[in-house]
């Protein structure tokens, strides 16, 4: 059996999000598909001290039905802005100091134009961080052919998948049946019922950034989402940092 899921690539995405990559053997990153503003492609929350703070990557958006792999950079700044927010709230945090050396080199030589591209290298960082092992490919990587939902299940076909894992907000227009007429079962990821972890500045939010969970918990950030409660556990991977 194996198990795929297909979505956009998201700005340092909530654990979810990763949760998401961790449940699955194959994840496609799906940014071929039309950039939305106000949304999480190019933008996420970190906690602070004065509640949660969006973190925004400035973006150039020349035409209504542009795709996400083509949104280009539209103020090269924005990477020393972001870490000196995301330094200011977590510097205090227990582990810190040991994903520092990873984001602050990021967040330093950055010089990558398309939007896609910064999600990627930051969404693969994480996932070592996190020791999920799942592979991940780009859409560009395979045949793409056919209207929403056929696209979807020509992608799952190319990697044989026999099983679909898709978001909640995906059942408006799935065709579950057409799915299973090509011989692949779609199932639902579930985002309920996470656990609270050690977080700085009350009340607890669950909707922020990975990173908040990564500079609280460490090596024990995978025992806070589904995909990690029956995973082997292993020491933190200092080698990326």
């Amino acid at each position: 059996m194996s198990r795929c899921a297909i979505n956009q690539s998201n700005y340092i995405p909530w654990k979810g999000y990763f949760d998401l990559i961790g449940t699955v053997d194959h994840f496609i990153i799906y940014d071929s598909r039309q950039f939305t503003k106000n949304d999480w492609r190019n933008r996420n929350k970190i906690k602070t001290h004065n509640g949660p703070q969006w973190l925004s990557i400035p973006v150039k958006v020349p035409t209504l039905h542009m795709p996400i792999d083509e949104a280009q950079i539209a103020d090269p700044k924005w990477a020393k802005k972001h870490w000196a927010s995301i330094s200011q709230s977590y510097s205090r945090c227990e582990f810190f100091d040991a994903y520092k050396g990873f984001f602050e080199k990021f967040y330093d030589t950055v010089d990558e134009t398309l939007l896609t591209r910064i999600n990627e290298s930051l969404i693969r960082g994480i996932c070592e961080m996190l020791d999920i092992k799942t592979h991940i490919h780009r859409d560009t990587d395979f045949t793409l052919e056919g209207d929403r939902v056929m696209r979807l299940i020509n992608l799952c076909k190319q990697l044989k998948a026999d099983t679909y894992l898709s978001g909640p907000r995906a059942k408006d227009y799935m065709d579950e049946q057409l799915f299973l007429e090509h011989g692949i079962k779609v199932e639902w990821m579930d985002y309920s019922g996470y656990p609270e972890y050690t977080q700085r500045f009350e009340p607890f939010e669950h909707a922020v950034s990975v990173l908040d969970l990564l500079f609280n918990e460490g090596p024990n950030a995978r025992n806070f989402m589904k995909s990690g409660q029956h995973a082997d556990k292993k020491p933190l991977n200092l080698q990326i940092l």
